[in-house]
């Protein structure tokens, strides 16, 4: 296998480039530069040798082909959310597909094809027209192509499954430079690998989704009480979630109460415990069953109302704009313990910046009722995820903020059931591994030797190729 190198861009080569090239090109001192280099998360700093905006699947191919010939390492950015920042590669080529936004939507047949630059809030304004909805995420600044590609938890994930679970098929450009189509018939291992196995494969230019019937009006929003109410609410919450029905999703979220408009002035900073609800039912029946939610304890504040899907989607925008120092840890637990309970409880006290925010998503539903092997995502029947966010302004409190999260995800691990890949930071290849299982991750690793052998597609949550014979 050839190592990719990180090189200097000659002038020369740029010219080359450019005669074939229909997008922008920057490198080092271009006007410009600085910002494209900048990702969502503040503490990834690299500095790539070029960045390709690319129009379309022959700039792609080019860019590719351009990076490869010169043994650069290759990195690939749609809406640049990746928690470690694998879409920047210092001195090497990063494949920018945020200018590939055509979105195409056909209500008649409620499929949708979409290309990789698109984010999540614009494939929602465009759905929702017609009362159609993918499950995808929970921010709506979220670039749907890496959401997608390791499998795409979010708010409508119990009522309808996954963002792969609606992926009906892709187009992609492989390590060799040739577009395929792959779905149930065509190319379908390659198909059964990118839904849950990364960038591992290709750069996926164009999805094809099912589309399902959401809103356009949800209830939803959260509830809200004081943080030292944690390990009560966590078990009265524990048991009322024991008979949700597909119809509602949850979050239970840890975190200073923000300094936004719909929060009263005098919670501003007070730590604080919330349960994040989306119903997306008959609106009447999700009522009466938040009712005993809304009752229970003290709650200092209650935004779940009946709201627009799009407004809602966009509710925690403000708790991860760009730019802020972000740090993750995550891990899947199969019943909130009463020793999991206390332990986060316990945590949740530990953190000092106001920045600071980590949900417990709830699982189950439709996502579970997928065949564990049906696709590459791997845990479909863990109940629940911890995505453990260390968040500051600015390195100033970084380090001891990280050192909270690694600490909390520390004492989790007795508890783990698995791991959900977008979540992982620099766990490395056996936390990889771990995440898929032996038997999956030998598949995947199969199909990574028959696709992309000399693991041009590298910054991800890697798989190697497996080796020949």
């Amino acid at each position: 296998m050839n190592e990719p190198t990180n090189t200097t861009i000659a002038r020369t080569d740029l010219r080359q480039l450019r005669r074939v090239f229909r997008g922008r090109l920057l490198g080092p001192g271009d006007p410009g530069y600085d910002e494209g280099r900048r990702v969502w998360n503040g503490s990834i700093d690299r500095r790539p040798g070029l960045i390709a905006y690319c129009t379309d699947n022959a700039d792609v191919i080019e860019a590719l082909r351009f990076a490869t010939g010169r043994g650069a390492e290759v990195a690939v950015r749609s809406g640049g959310h990746s928690f470690p920042g694998q879409s920047l590669s210092e001195g090497g080529v990063v494949i920018d597909l945020s200018g590939m936004k055509r979105l195409r939507v056909d209500p008649d047949t409620r499929t949708a094809r979409v290309q990789a630059g698109v984010l999540l809030g614009e494939l929602d304004t465009a759905t929702q027209v017609f009362g159609l909805a993918v499950p995808a995420g929970i921010v709506t600044h979220t670039g749907l192509a890496g959401l997608t590609l390791g499998g795409g938890i979010g708010w409508l994930m119990r009522k309808y499954g996954l963002t792969i679970d609606q992926l009906t098929a892709v187009e992609m450009v492989t390590a060799g430079g040739e577009v395929v189509r792959a779905d149930a018939s065509e190319n379908s291992e390659l198909f059964w690998a990118v839904r849950g196995g990364g960038g591992n494969f290709g750069i996926v230019t164009e999805f094809e989704f099912r589309l399902n019937p959401v809103g356009p009006m949800v209830l939803a929003g959260p509830i809200v009480w004081r943080m030292a109410d944690s390990a009560r609410l966590l078990r009265f919450y524990r048991d009322w979630i024991s008979a949700s029905p597909d119809d509602l999703t949850t979050a239970v979220v840890h975190r200073r109460a923000p300094a936004v408009d719909f929060v009263p002035a005098e919670l501003h900073g007070a730590p604080v415990v919330m349960v994040v609800a989306c119903w997306a039912g008959a609106i009447d029946e999700g009522e009466r069953f938040l009712a005993p939610l809304r009752r229970f304890g003290r709650p200092v504040l209650d935004l779940c109302a009946p709201q627009p899907f799009t407004r809602f989607q966009a509710m925690f925008d403000p708790s991860f704009p760009h730019g802020r120092w972000y740090y993750f840890k995550s891990r899947d637990v199969d019943v909130l313990t009463d020793e999991v309970i206390d332990l986060t409880a316990d945590h949740a006290t530990r953190f000092t910046s106001a920045l600071t925010a980590f949900p417990i998503f709830q699982r189950g539903g439709a996502l579970a009722r997928v065949g564990e092997d049906d696709t590459a995502f791997s845990g479909r029947l863990s109940g629940h995820t911890f995505n453990i966010n260390a968040t500051c302004a600015t390195e100033e409190g970084f380090a001891q903020e990280r050192a909270w999260a690694r600490g909390f995800w520390s004492d989790l691990a007795p508890h783990e059931s698995g791991a959900y890949v977008n979540f992982l930071m620099e766990e490395g290849a056996e936390r990889v591994r771990a995440a898929y299982g032996p038997a999956k991750y030998d598949r995947l690793a199969a199909i990574k030797r028959s696709v992309d052998p000399d693991n041009v597609f590298h910054l991800n949550q890697n798989i190697p190729p497996a080796p020949a014979g």
